[in-house]
């Protein structure tokens, strides 16, 4: 999918991950071969999809881990952790990316989740906090699964950056989350990489899914969700969780939220702060909210944490972008979850003079969900992203990536 928005607007400029929000997906036969390079059909691979008929293990035991090239959650040990290798997509030399997959499953069968995280690179907090949930875990007192996938992007996660390296065509950097449910006979390796994901790991094993992700690179957000409330299973745990705002939109296609929604998985995307850090105070919210999640599919045991109900959450169903027009150092007069009004001065920008060159102001009332951290902007940089109740004029950006 091209990283250029129909509207217009270039995402590759955009901050706020992946979020979250179209069928019939690709089958599954188990005893599939591989695809053939030469076959490059524009074919998405994505029709009538099945459950994998077994896991499959491919022999290989990286650091006393097995490995798995296909995952039926079905065929492991009930009330223990398994912790196991996912094998996804060749590197030029041959070898395989590798993703950890960690199981709990349940002493009790019932509902299957999916947590992801690492599906850009640069995305710390969202990993540390499906980390926590799944050590928090006790499969002896679960009914039902918990598969969790924290590097969905190995080669992003190896320099900490947002887009998977692409050796296809010299350095070609790729948003994966812009690819999903991928193709397995894609001519880019993350394209293929997403539909083994997709199709022998994560959807086989789903009845709801939740992708974590945070600001990118040079700019921060809030801590909110991102989903379709018009979807009764969606609202139900996007409203669990006890943080500032809903952004209530599906966005648009190709984000991994929206493959699973469109085979009728409910999923949305919790966003966590800012990039490449770990937030230690907002990554507990989270952690809370999840395990509410868990609590009312009745996979985990106990009373629900705090929800949206015991704290102030401002929900909007768009985002209204504020570009640079200039270039030079960049000053914000407000802060993140700030509410701003229409004509509401935000910032100002100044040349290596000091002169001021432009003034930004609001041109709607709302709460700023986004800011751009680093401190200079060239023109077209987004420097804001206000949530607010509107649907957004035609030819604006919904969605600050």
């Amino acid at each position: 999918m091209s990283e250029k928005s129909e509207k217009g607007l270039d995402r590759r400029d955009f901050v706020i991950a992946s979020i979250a929000t179209v069928g019939a997906s690709a089958v599954l036969a188990r005893n599939a071969g591989p695809a053939q390079a030469q076959d490059t059909s524009a074919s998405s691979g994505n029709t009538a999809s099945v459950a994998p008929l077994g896991t499959t293990y491919t022999g290989d035991v990286i650091d006393g881990k097995k490995v798995v090239s296909m995952l039926d959650v079905n065929d492991l040990e009930p009330g223990r952790k398994h912790l196991l290798y996912f094998q996804g997509v060749q590197m030029p030399s041959g070898q395989h990316w590798y993703v950890s997959v960690t199981v709990a499953k349940g002493a009790k069968p019932g509902k299957r989740g999916v947590l992801t995280s690492g599906v850009h690179g640069d995305e710390i907090s969202s990993i540390h906090t499906v980390q926590t949930v799944m050590n928090q875990l006790d499969p002896a007192e679960m009914s039902g699964t918990v598969t969790a996938v924290t590097d969905v992007s190995p080669p992003a996660l190896q320099s900490m950056q947002r887009r998977w390296p692409n050796q296809g065509r010299g350095i070609d950097l790729i948003d994966l989350n812009r690819v999903w449910p991928g193709n397995e006979n894609d001519v880019t390796a993350p394209g293929r990489h997403a539909w083994l994901l997709f199709n022998r790991l994560l959807r086989p094993n789903a009845d709801f899914a939740l992708d974590f992700h945070t600001g990118t690179t040079g700019f921060e957000v809030t801590d909110f969700n991102v989903g379709g409330m018009d979807v009764p299973e969606v609202k139900a745990m996007v409203e669990l969780y006890p943080i500032s705002q809903i952004y209530d939109n599906h966005i648009y296609p190709g984000v991994l939220q929206n493959a699973f929604m469109d085979v009728g998985i409910p999923a949305f995307t919790p966003e966590v702060g800012a990039a490449r850090v770990l937030d230690l105070e907002m990554i507990p919210l989270f952690v809370e909210g999840t395990m509410n999640v868990l609590k009312h599919h009745g996979i985990v045991a106990g009373p629900m944490g705090r929800t949206a109900k015991d704290v102030t959450v401002f929900i909007g169903d768009s985002s209204f972008p504020i570009l640079a027009t200039e270039g030079g150092i960049v000053e914000h007069l407000v802060k993140l979850n700030d509410k701003v009004e229409p004509g509401q001065k935000i910032a100002v920008q100044r040349n290596s003079f000091g002169e001021v060159v432009a003034e930004y102001t609001s041109g709607v009332s709302g709460e700023l969900i986004g800011q751009r951290s680093d401190a200079m902007a060239e023109p077209g940089n987004p420097l804001v992203f206000i949530l607010f109740h509107k649907a957004t004029p035609e030819g604006v950006e919904t969605y600050p990536e």
